[in-house]
């Protein structure tokens, strides 16, 4: 070996692992198997054609969006809910901490201050999410501190043809299945006392009073 040749090549060793799956001389024919694969299928195409031929109903298909499914898991996660307080207004308190945790980066939120409610004084302006990049972990309802934001099991109404119209808007979500069953409840806005209308005794007459 020359200088310039360099040294040789190192042959790639492929690393063995020992639970690797080994193949009879059966299964490494393959043709058996894809028969095998394709009479399974031809089975359950056959059943579920004569259950429809029958008048019942064969496999386990829902026709969107004459049909909804019934059996979702409870723990789904699936459409945002925004929690209310008794008053009907958003439980939210505009902390950014599900917009800060989502890792899509999806929820975005403008913070409003309301001064006259002492217990309530940060609310959301705006509140919305774009679902044609949600994932639907949940890390939004985790990372909520006021249970202010839920996921409900099913998301109806979700195929759009316009990735616009999949934004989901605070009205929305506090509007389509409402909820008012807060982990931390606060109190409803105080409402200010009337102030009384004062009038001098001159303009309560109905006169001006006169310059000297």
């Amino acid at each position: 070996m020359t200088p310039a040749e360099g040294p040789p090549p190192v042959r790639y060793a492929r690393p063995q692992y020992w639970n690797a799956n080994t193949l009879t001389w059966w299964e490494r024919l393959y043709l058996p198997e894809v028969l095998r694969g394709l009479g399974i299928t031809t089975g359950v195409f056959l059943r579920n054609m004569g259950k429809w031929l029958t008048g019942r109903r064969g496999a386990v298909t829902t026709y969107y969006p004459e049909e909804r499914r019934a059996d979702f898991a409870p723990r789904n996660r699936g459409k945002h809910v925004l929690t209310q307080r008794p008053d009907g207004s958003p439980q939210c308190i505009a902390c950014n901490m599900c917009a800060t945790a989502c890792p899509a980066k999806v929820i975005e939120i403008e913070p409003g201050f309301d001064p006259d409610d002492p217990a309530h004084p940060k609310y959301p302006v705006r509140f919305e999410i774009d679902y044609s990049r949600c994932v639907f972990c949940g890390l939004c309802v985790e990372a909520c501190p006021e249970d202010a934001i839920r996921m409900a099991p099913d998301i109806p109404d979700l195929v759009a043809t316009d990735r616009y119209n999949m934004w989901l808007t605070m009205e929305e979500m506090l509007t389509w299945r409402p909820q008012a069953d807060v982990a931390k409840p606060y109190p409803p806005k105080p409402v200010p006392a009337p102030v009384p209308l004062t009038l001098s005794p001159n303009l309560q007459r109905g006169r001006e009073p006169s310059n000297p």
